[in-house]
């Protein structure tokens, strides 16, 4: 009989810490009382996550929702807000629990610094998602003024006659800012200013050479992420690199036997988003679908 393939759960796969304690702050709030607490958003970008936090109490909302209530207690998640967000929850009587990740809040307060206080006004430019929640808390802190770019050519924006700060949502990729920051260097006229700020969170940055070399060192990868991850589909897309036998799950229920097929160790790994119970629950599937009767090849 053959012998069953090894499978290995990453250890460094799962919530960054931002994510961990925004869900650790929903959990204590839940408990400490009865009235309802609501999430702005989705609490993680995880669909499994959201419903399990849902079972215990957590109800998400959306910023149209927002404005309908009234004294009730509404959950900031890592992500972070635009300051709009706490003027109408002041409006409204709403008590802000408030799980914006350090990393982020700092740079919020970076961005709104220099636009206040910079004297010409740079223009204050984001390299980001457009639309992406970090981003929209980003742009809030200039009035709707930072200009967002995700890729070389929506460069064409900038007026590059004027002095330029760039910033970076905090979960985009280095080699990525690094091409920005040299094509900007490269378009910038004579004379005007150029200045950039590394804001990538390294927990997020760091995982890129390690889930390459975890990637390499298995036959198949299983990357478990939620749709709406983005920081997902950058990390899925790295293992993919250098193992083209790896796979996108977002659930047990996306899994296909015929993906593990010949493989002598197996890795499963995800995103940011991706709590480690869910990657458990992968790990058990393919178990069963490896050998019934043998549950314990598995190893962490």
């Amino acid at each position: 009989m053959d012998k069953a393939p090894v499978i290995e759960i990453d250890a460094r796969s799962g919530f960054c810490h931002g994510v961990v304690a925004a869900i650790r702050k929903a959990e204590e709030e839940l408990e400490r009382s009865q009235e309802p607490l609501y999430c702005l958003g989705d609490i993680v970008h995880n669909s499994d996550e959201v419903e399990r936090l849902g079972r215990k109490g957590l109800s998400t909302i959306t910023h149209a929702d927002l404005d309908g209530l009234h004294d009730v207690r509404v959950l900031l998640r890592a992500h972070g807000e635009p300051p709009s967000t706490y003027s109408i929850a002041k409006k409204h009587g709403i008590e802000i629990v408030d799980a914006t990740c350090p990393v982020v809040l700092k740079l919020q307060q970076r961005i709104k610094e220099a636009f206040n206080n910079t004297s010409p006004r740079p223009q204050i430019v984001i390299y980001g998602k457009a639309g992406h929640a970090e981003v929209n808390g980003l742009v809030g802190q200039t009035n709707g003024e930072a200009i967002v770019v995700e890729n070389i050519e929506q460069l064409r924006n900038l007026d590059f006659g004027r002095d330029i700060a760039l910033y970076s949502q905090t979960t985009m990729s280095l080699q990525g800012l690094d091409e920005m920051v040299k094509e900007i260097t490269r378009r910038m006229q004579p004379g005007v200013k150029f200045k950039y700020f590394d804001t990538i969170c390294r927990q997020v940055a760091n995982r890129v050479d390690h889930l390459r070399e975890f990637a390499r060192r298995h036959d198949v990868i299983l990357f478990v992420a939620g749709a709406k991850s983005s920081n997902g589909k950058v990390l899925y897309n790295e293992c993919r690199d250098v193992n083209i036998r790896s796979y996108l799950i977002s659930n047990p229920g996306d899994f296909m036997p015929s993906w593990i097929e010949g493989a002598k160790s197996i890795g499963i790994c995800g995103a940011t988003s991706t709590p480690r119970w869910l990657m458990e629950k992968i790990r058990d599937i393919v178990n069963s679908h490896i050998s019934p009767s043998h549950p314990e090849h598995s190893h962490q």
